[in-house]
């Protein structure tokens, strides 16, 4: 839903500038918690981030700079559709390393899925299937993906760690960031458009601020791969609203990518095996 809106607002707002004050809100909304509870005195003790964290969060940094900015301008350039559900390819990447470097445990039903929604990914890419031309668009948000998926194995690795103040180093550094980039590249916002600062400002809040904040709490606990494939459900609920709201009708490639990530999401959200083995009499 919400990358919907975004698709509607870089109408008014560069894609690299949009992606700096999606963070910052993220940011600036932690640093408002993190006064509010030092005034009231209410800081509950949780572990803080050390040097050896210092790759990681670099690492997490510089991700978070790409992965908006590629995800933005994969929007200006493909349906919301599409972008929805290419997004589901974050938790291939997610799983994938935190299986090969991480050695994070994946079972027989969370491989096929990935199988599936890479098949998906693919068919989504793909502008024609008789010449096998791939689509512009549609590769900046797989590589938005794949900075994701890296991201969130690096913000695995230090999940352990205060995610308010994980939330409020990824918000102030990455979107300050994504901000010096697009001023250099030459971004500007004209200035009868300044409100919409204020509203990418209040999505980054909700969209990334708090999102992420309880997405940290969740990879604590149960880990990046399945947090990942939990999460699969959104842009199932994206793609419908991005129809209804943009009324791109989109060819039949969309539809067969569509029922194989439905399968493939929910073959990665459960642990559980195919069949169930019988007690032994």
């Amino acid at each position: 839903m919400l990358r919907d809106i975004f698709k509607l607002l870089l109408n008014y707002i560069p894609p690299t500038l949009m992606a700096g004050f999606l963070y910052l809100g993220a940011g600036l909304c932690m640093l408002v918690i993190l006064v509010i509870k030092k005034i009231k005195g209410n800081i509950k003790k949780e572990k803080r981030l050390s040097k050896k964290d210092i790759f990681y969060v670099i690492g997490m940094v510089l991700l978070d700079i790409a992965a908006p900015i590629l995800l933005m301008f994969g929007l200006t350039t493909t349906t919301a559709a599409n972008v929805s559900l290419l997004n589901n390819f974050e938790i291939v990447m997610t799983s994938l390393i935190a299986f090969i470097f991480f050695k994070e445990k994946i079972s027989l039903r969370v491989w096929f899925g990935i199988i599936i929604i890479t098949i998906a990914c693919l068919l989504l890419a793909c502008e024609d299937l008789s010449a096998f031309k791939f689509s512009y668009g549609s590769l900046l948000v797989i590589g938005a993906a794949i900075c994701w998926g890296l991201e969130n194995n690096c913000t695995r690795m230090i999940s352990n760690s205060d995610p308010l103040e994980i939330v409020l180093i990824k918000g102030l550094c990455s979107g300050t960031g994504s901000l010096i980039i697009g001023l250099c590249i030459g971004e500007r916002i004209a200035l009868a458009n300044l409100w919409i600062v204020a509203l990418v400002l209040a999505l980054g809040i909700i969209a990334y601020g708090l999102s992420i904040f309880i997405y940290i709490y969740a990879q604590r606990y149960i880990g990046a791969a399945k947090t990942s494939a939990y999460y699969a459900i959104n842009p199932f609920i994206a793609t419908f609203l991005s129809l209804i709201i943009f009324q791109e009708m989109p060819s039949y490639i969309y539809y067969i990518a569509l029922f194989l990530m439905i399968i493939g999401a929910y073959l990665t959200s459960s642990d559980k095996p195919f069949f169930k083995r019988r007690n032994s009499e």
